[in-house]
């Protein structure tokens, strides 16, 4: 494969991954608590996942891309399911930790955030009703993204460890 090719997939992976984690750290380390200390309003938190769900997204496919470009052209790659060495190793547990990211993203965009909304929409007609829904979903918001950061993390050490293999 051409060295520019090689070099661009390498420059488009940091450039995704620091969008995403950085987003996730923005989302789980400060959104998060401010909302919860009442210094953010819960539109507020509503509107910033909005905005970031489009660039994580973005961001996950880019890595599943331009991975598969970096794992397929690096030496200790020995085929698929070839796991022989330290380094495949590293990236097997890598890659389970990335599906985890993207299972625990894809539920909470198609099922815990709608449930959300139409916890909203309960709120402004039956307030009392929905007060314990929306505390359940919110127990479940904070679990996936400690969860969805504990997946990141993994991600980085298991890179980590195959990079210095």
């Amino acid at each position: 494969m051409s060295f520019w090719i090689l070099a661009l997939s390498y420059w488009i992976h940091l450039l995704a991954t620091a969008v995403w984690l950085g987003g996730l750290a923005l989302m789980g380390l400060v959104a998060w608590p401010a909302l919860q200390r009442r210094t953010l309003a819960a539109n507020q938190w509503f509107q910033l996942q909005a905005r970031f769900l489009p660039w994580a997204n973005a961001s996950l496919v880019l890595l599943l891309l331009t991975g598969f470009v970096q794992m397929t052209n690096d030496p200790n790659y020995h085929g698929f399911l070839q796991v022989d060495s330290l380094w495949a190793q590293a990236i097997l547990v890598k890659h389970v930790a990335f599906a985890g990211m993207v299972v625990i993203g894809a539920y909470v965009q198609l099922r815990l955030h709608p449930a959300m909304e139409r916890a909203a929409l309960l709120a402004q007609k039956k307030p009392e009703m929905a007060a314990v829904e929306q505390e359940k979903l919110t127990r479940q918001e904070i679990l996936f993204l400690r969860l969805n950061l504990v997946c990141a993390a993994a991600v980085l050490l298991f890179t980590a460890i195959a990079t210095a293999v």
